[in-house]
């Protein structure tokens, strides 16, 4: 009968296992679903607030005089928010007007 009774136990012992570690799982999922699906909402709005067009930088610039202009246009060059191209564009909208 010991044989019996410790075969008994065991699968007591695993079948509690197995029951609290699905129990464990399914919460844990549905946290883990909680935080995706929050951070897809955020992103969602981060999304929208990068999409939306910022101020050109010559609008904001435009009652300076050229060479201040020229100043802030170069920094930007030199910093990496413009390309050469986009650099030489602005420059000669700038000398042209």
């Amino acid at each position: 009968m010991g044989l019996l009774r410790g075969i008994a136990r065991t699968a007591a012992v695993a079948g509690t296992a197995t029951a609290v570690s699905g129990r464990v799982r399914r919460r844990q999922d549905a946290k883990f679903a909680e935080r995706d699906a929050q951070s897809a909402a955020d992103g969602d709005q981060a999304y929208e607030e990068q999409a939306a067009p910022a101020a050109p930088p010559e609008a904001a610039a435009a009652t300076t005089d050229p060479l201040e202009r020229l100043k802030t246009l170069g920094e930007l060059k030199e910093s990496g928010v413009l390309t050469e191209a986009e650099f030489e564009a602005q420059k000669a909208k700038i000398l042209a007007g």
